[in-house]
C-alpha cells in the first residue's frame, strides 16, 4: 500500500501565508479578546475628557490634572505585577487586568468628583498595565513557539486596526454629542473587556511546555497555575546587562511612539502653517500602513536577526526624525512632500520595531523569572511615557527643530545597545 500523502494546504491557508499571517486554527478566543482590547483602547484614548467634561460639571483643567494623576499613580505598577505574573502565569493576570479595567469603567459611570476620577484612572491604568505585561508572554504560551514572530506581528495590526475603529466609533458617539451616547460607549467598554477577561481566562492550550525559545524547562503546568519559588528576584535582572540594553534601547521606541499623539499636530499647524485636515491624512496613512503591511513585514523579519531588524528600525526613526526637522526650511508645497516622506520613515521605523522588541522582552528573559523581567521592561514604557510629553513640549519652547534633533539622536545611540541581542535567556545564576 502506498504512504499516504499530505493533503495540499488549503485557499485560506495559503492566504494566510502569503500575507505573512499566523495560522489561526484554534485560536479564535486568543484573537477575539486581543480585538477586544484593541477596540476598548481606541473607544476610550478618543472620548475620556470629553466624557467627563459631558458628565461632571468638572472644569476641563481639572479633569485634565485628575487623569494625569491617576496615570502617574499607576507608574509604580509593573514591579508589583512581575511577581504575580512569575506566580500565576500570564493568563491569569492578563484576565485580572481586563476585569481591573471593566471595574474602572464602571467607576468612571459613577465619577463626579475629582478624586474620584483620580481613583479610577488609577484602576484603568493598572488594568492595562496588567494587561500588556501578561500579553507577550501570553502569546509566546499559546502560539508554542510555533510563528511566533507573525504572532507578534498580527497581533501589532490587530491592535491599530482595533484602536482605529475604536476611535471612528468614539468620533460618532461625541458627534452625537448626547451624555446618553457617550454612557452607551463606557457601558459596551465595561460588556466587551469583562467577556475578553473570560475569553482569556478559558484558554486551554496557553502551558510552557515545549516552548521555543523560552528558558529551561519546568514540569508541565497550565498557565495561570502558581510556578513556585522565583530564586533571585529583582536583583538578578539588575545584573543581566544584555537585557538591561534591550530595556534601555527600548526607551527611544517609546519616546518614537509619542510622535503623533504629541508633536506632529502642533509642529505641522503651528511651526510648518500646514491644514490641521493634512495632519489627519497622515495618521490615518500611518494607521493604515500599520494595519496593511505589519503581517507583511513579519514575513521578512522572521528571516532575519531580531538585532539587525532593531538596527534597520532605528536608522528608519533616525531618518525619519532627521526629515521632519528640515521641513523647517523647505519652501511651500516642498513641506507637504517633505512631510509624506518623513512620515512613511517613520511608519516603516515603527512597523519593523515593533515585533522585535515585544519578542525579544520574553525570550530574552529566563522563564523563572520572566515577570520581573516584563517589569523591568514594561517600566522603560510607563516611565518613557510620561516623560515624553513633557520633555518634547519643552524642548520644542526651545526651537522647533529641538525635539527632532533629541529623538534623531536618541535613535542612532540605542543602534549599540541593540546589537548582539540574540533573543536566547540569560544563563547567569540565580536566574
Amino acid at each position: 500500500m502506498l504512504p499516504r500523502l499530505p493533503s495540499p494546504p488549503s485557499t485560506w491557508r495559503r492566504i494566510q501565508t502569503a500575507w505573512g499571517l499566523p495560522d489561526l486554527v484554534g485560536q479564535g478566543r486568543f484573537v477575539t479578546a486581543h480585538l477586544i482590547d484593541s477596540l476598548g483602547n481606541g473607544l476610550v484614548m478618543a472620548f475620556t475628557v470629553v466624557f467627563f467634561v459631558k458628565t461632571t460639571s468638572l472644569p476641563l483643567l481639572a479633569i485634565g490634572a485628575a487623569l494625569t494623576t491617576g496615570q502617574l499613580l499607576a507608574l509604580p505598577a509593573p514591579p508589583v505585577i512581575g511577581p504575580l505574573l512569575d506566580r500565576y502565569g500570564p493568563r491569569a493576570v492578563v484576565a485580572a487586568g481586563n476585569w481591573l479595567s471593566v471595574a474602572g469603567f464602571i467607576g468612571f459611570l459613577l465619577s463626579h468628583a475629582a478624586w474620584q476620577i483620580v481613583l479610577w484612572q488609577f484602576v484603568v491604568q493598572l488594568g492595562a498595565t496588567a494587561f500588556w505585561m501578561g500579553s507577550s508572554p501570553l502569546v509566546v504560551l499559546v502560539t508554542r513557539g510555533v510563528e511566533r514572530t507573525r504572532w507578534f506581528g498580527f497581533v501589532r495590526a490587530l491592535r491599530n486596526v482595533g484602536v482605529g475603529f475604536g476611535g471612528a466609533v468614539s468620533a460618532v458617539a461625541l458627534s452625537m454629542g448626547t451624555v446618553a451616547g457617550l454612557r452607551a460607549v463606557m457601558v459596551i467598554n465595561v460588556v466587551s473587556f469583562a467577556v475578553a477577561g473570560w475569553l482569556v481566562i478559558t484558554l486551554r492550550d496557553a502551558d510552557t511546555d515545549g516552548v521555543a525559545g523560552a528558558g529551561p524547562a519546568e514540569p508541565e503546568r497550565t498557565a495561570g497555575e502558581p510556578t513556585g519559588g522565583t530564586p533571585g528576584g529583582y536583583r538578578a535582572v539588575l545584573k543581566d546587562t544584555q537585557y538591561l540594553r534591550l530595556v534601555a534601547a527600548n526607551i527611544s521606541f517609546v519616546f518614537a511612539s509619542t510622535v503623533i499623539t504629541v508633536l506632529l499636530a502642533v509642529y505641522a499647524t503651528d511651526d510648518l502653517g500646514v491644514g490641521g485636515w493634512i495632519v489627519g491624512v497622515f495618521v490615518v496613512l500611518n494607521t493604515a500602513m500599520v494595519a496593511l503591511l505589519q503581517t507583511l513585514a513579519s514575513r521578512w523579519i522572521e528571516a532575519h536577526r531580531p538585532a539587525a531588524v532593531l538596527v534597520l528600525a532605528l536608522l528608519f526613526n533616525t531618518a525619519a526624525f532627521i526629515v521632519f526637522g528640515t521641513l523647517l526650511v523647505l519652501p511651500g508645497r516642498a513641506v507637504i512632500v517633505g512631510l509624506l516622506i518623513a512620515m512613511v520613515l517613520y511608519t516603516v521605523g515603527e512597523i519593523l520595531g515593533s515585533p522585535p522588541t515585544g519578542e525579544l522582552s520574553v525570550v530574552m528573559a529566563p522563564e523563572r523569572l520572566r515577570g520581573r523581567y516584563l517589569g523591568v521592561y514594561q517600566f522603560s514604557w510607563s516611565v518613557g511615557g510620561a516623560l515624553a510629553p513633557a520633555l518634547l513640549t519643552a524642548l520644542s519652547q526651545g526651537g522647533a527643530a529641538l525635539p527632532w534633533v533629541f529623538l534623531a539622536t536618541i535613535s542612532l545611540l540605542a543602534v549599540p545597545l541593540v546589537l548582539g541581542l540574540d533573543g536566547e535567556p540569560s544563563t547567569k545564576p540565580g536566574s
